[in-house]
């Protein structure tokens, strides 16, 4: 519930009130979207963003002039953020660690939105278990030259893919042009090994489908193609969160969707505008993801044949430490003009 003050709004959930300055702030411009809009939009799908946000650090990226503006990402929480935010320690890959919020519940959320947060990047793993990564996260990269429609097919590919080794996957919209599909995982394996897993999806993605779907990490090897983005398993990264909010003008929510509707949606038409409908009709088509946790082994195994069969490991990006068996971190016709 809402209480005005002046511009500003008290909102009382979780047990807790949050106080939102500048309300009538247009936080997205094609449709005049305001920052309690954008509240409003949270606050309205609290339980299916906790169940796949829930609990996980988060990495926030500030739009203090809303969508549009100048936007910067910040994990530490600001000094002066109210006593009852949980944090937790997370690292970056060279060791730096930072106190980040959690997104305990919706109340943690509507703070991250006062600040200027329009949307959540969050880690691979829950706070209370950081050694145990629980999702493997596909990320379907269109490049340049190839459509929405080439995606959905990479897509199709992906599931066929899963549903050969009995594992389910849970399709959603990037707020972009992409599409991303998660795994929830048992927590057994950590980020090296997940990692590791989604580099034998992505390369049997590219060996059936070599005309559509690529492996390839320089971008010069991609072609019109759809790339498998497998670092974004990599340790310490985040991955944009399901029902977030893009910082675009037309306020692109990234949405969860069931398989059988990739034919049937465009990600532009998924808006803080259409979110109410869609969830009335459709609801969340994730209520299930965890309830029955997937097992890494069969991806496993096939990197272990991809390893014995000679292939080395998969480039790392540049700001990771140069990993056992990566090759040169130097794109091919760069090494080829240094011959």
């Amino acid at each position: 519930m809402c209480a005005v003050a002046g511009s500003a709004r008290d909102v009382t959930i979780d047990g807790r009130t949050v106080r939102v300055t500048s309300a009538d702030k247009v936080f997205f411009s094609e449709r005049g979207e305001t920052k309690l809009d954008l509240v409003e939009h949270y606050v309205r799908c609290a339980e299916p963003l906790l169940r796949t946000m829930g609990g996980r650090p988060v990495l926030m990226q500030r739009f203090p002039e809303g969508a549009g503006g100048p936007s910067f990402f910040q994990k530490r929480v600001p000094k002066n953020a109210p006593d009852w935010l949980e944090t937790t320690i997370v690292s970056t890959p060279n060791g730096t660690t930072s106190r980040a919020m959690i997104a305990a519940d919706v109340a943690h959320v509507l703070w991250a939105v006062n600040i200027g947060c329009l949307g959540f990047h969050p880690w691979p793993y829950l706070a209370a278990d950081p050694d145990h990564t629980d999702e493997l996260r596909l990320d379907l990269d269109p490049q340049p030259g190839t459509e929405f429609a080439d995606v959905v097919a990479s897509a199709r590919e992906l599931r066929t893919l899963l549903d050969e080794v009995g594992v389910t996957g849970w399709p959603k919209t990037t707020g972009r042009r992409g599409l991303h599909v998660y795994i929830r995982l048992e927590p057994r394996w950590d980020s090296y090994q997940v990692r590791s897993g989604a580099v034998a999806i992505a390369r049997e993605l590219e060996r059936r489908r070599p005309d559509l779907i690529t492996a390839a990490w320089w971008k010069e090897e991609r072609g019109e193609r759809v790339f498998v983005d497998y670092n974004q398993n990599a340790p310490h990264k985040t991955v944009f969160a399901a029902w977030s909010v893009r910082a675009r003008v037309g306020a692109q929510v990234s949405t969860p969707l069931h398989w059988d509707e990739l034919d049937d949606i465009h990600p532009d038409e998924l808006t803080l505008a259409t979110m109410p409908a869609r969830l009335a009709s459709v609801g969340d088509p994730w209520a299930g993801i965890n309830d029955e946790p997937q097992s890494l082994e069969p991806f496993l195994a096939m990197h272990e044949r991809d390893r014995g069969n000679g292939l080395m490991d998969a480039p790392w990006p540049p700001v990771y430490p140069k990993q056992p068996d990566e090759p040169p971190r130097v794109a091919p016709s760069r090494a080829r003009s240094t011959d």
